[in-house]
């Protein structure tokens, strides 16, 4: 009978250490309410949730933030990170559709305990996931996020990446300049994306502000791989101007048909045709697409000339837009977490202190970053000073291409 209770205190014992052991290896490197030490060693390293897609018919353009991250993460680190401290970035998968945008933001949030959030990587899935951050009080920053409306979802939610009302009107601008005949305009849309439904408005307003003729608006859904109806229709109203809102790949095929059966006027392509991954699905096709930029890799500054070489040594082609944003976005994170540690020191405050000071920091700031100069109006919306129009340019073989930056000024 000692034997045994011998036997299971010795497992007691055991099973007690165990725990604490998985205890000490939760800390987050800040201070929480029921852990006001945890601030030692590896824990030091200050978490940042990345909430961008890594599956489904998104993941290409998700795959571009993580980009973008992962070398602001070294970068920041190589410098010495928070004062000291480490950015430990943390991933979870958004895939397409806001079910699994809510799900990684709630793991972010409650099981990896983050002091902020970069994400998510669709506006659609932005208004289901932002209340989320709002109700928790935790900080998100959009790095992909262009839909009206994004930043007064709440206090806690910000955006590096501009309003589609303010970049769309510059690419329309850009196809007059080309061919100032243009008169009679089509616009294409995926009805299913919040996003492409706020670009579509501001690019329908444009046209009609612009005295152009709308002469008819097609819809299609961004899972979709035949266009054949809607181009066919457009075509037989014989546009000049072929504006699509869409992603990479929805977008790419309805280019690759719209050229297939015939048309040859200019296409605007929208904010989701800002990605290199759009050539391998238009091809040959794809040349002469005009896309509106935030962003570009010839700007001249000494960060954006670090993130260039960065990227293209570890990749092999040009930073595309979404990259840059997000970098954007975790420079501005890294900026006020060293700003907040100057002031009082942020292991001294728990978690949930923390993510309230630093959502107020981070609003305060100025950035020079590879976007350029930006700032936050006090509701969170970012303010940017340079925006960009790029023609795509596909070689002979039709396979590679670049973007052609227009002179529009």
């Amino acid at each position: 009978m000692k034997n045994a209770i011998a036997h299971q205190t010795a497992l007691l014992f055991i099973s007690s250490m165990l725990l604490i052991a998985c205890g000490k290896s939760g800390s987050v490197g800040v201070n929480s309410a029921n852990n006001p030490t945890a601030t030692s060693n590896a824990a030091n390293a200050i978490p940042i949730g990345i909430a961008f897609a890594q599956t489904s018919n998104v993941a290409l353009l998700g795959q571009e933030g993580t980009d973008g991250v992962k070398i602001a993460q070294k970068y920041f680190n190589d410098k010495g990170g928070i004062n000291g401290k480490l950015i430990k970035l943390i991933f979870q998968d958004t895939g397409g559709d806001e079910v699994g945008a809510v799900n990684a933001f709630q793991s972010l949030i409650n099981q990896n305990k983050v002091v902020g959030i970069i994400g998510p990587t669709l506006s659609q899935q932005a208004f289901s996931v932002d209340p989320i951050a709002e109700r928790n009080q935790v900080p998100v920053i959009g790095a992909s996020n262009t839909a009206k409306g994004i930043p007064e979802i709440g206090d806690y939610v910000a955006r590096v990446s501009s309003s589609v009302a303010v970049v769309a009107p510059y690419a329309v601008k850009a196809a007059l300049k080309q061919n100032p005949q243009i008169k009679r305009v089509a616009v294409f849309y995926a009805q299913n994306d919040a996003f492409n439904k706020s670009e579509t408005e501001i690019f329908q307003k444009t046209v009609k502000d612009l005295g152009l003729n709308l002469v008819t608006v097609q819809k299609f859904q961004t899972t979709d791989t035949d266009f054949q109806t809607q181009a066919s229709s457009a075509i037989n109203l014989k546009p000049d101007l072929a504006i699509i809102s869409g992603l990479a790949v929805d977008g790419g095929n309805l280019v690759k048909q719209l050229r297939e059966l015939g048309y040859k006027g200019l296409i605007i392509g929208g904010n989701g045709f800002n990605t290199s991954h759009i050539f391998s699905v238009c091809r040959a096709l794809c040349d002469g697409v005009i896309i509106a930029q935030a962003y570009s890799p010839e700007y001249q500054s000494e960060i954006n000339t670090a993130f260039r070489k960065a990227y293209v040594e570890q990749y092999h082609r040009e930073p595309p837009q979404v990259s840059a944003q997000a970098f954007a976005a975790l420079q501005v994170y890294v900026e006020a977490l060293q700003s907040l540690d100057k002031k009082s020191k942020i292991s001294n405050l728990t978690l949930p202190q923390l993510r309230t000071a630093l959502n107020k920091e981070l609003l305060k700031g100025t950035y020079q970053t590879p976007l350029g100069e930006i700032a936050f109006t006090p509701v969170g919306e970012v303010i940017q000073k340079e925006f960009y129009v790029a023609q795509l340019k596909m070689e002979a073989n039709g396979v590679n291409g670049k973007f052609a930056f227009l002179n529009v000024k």
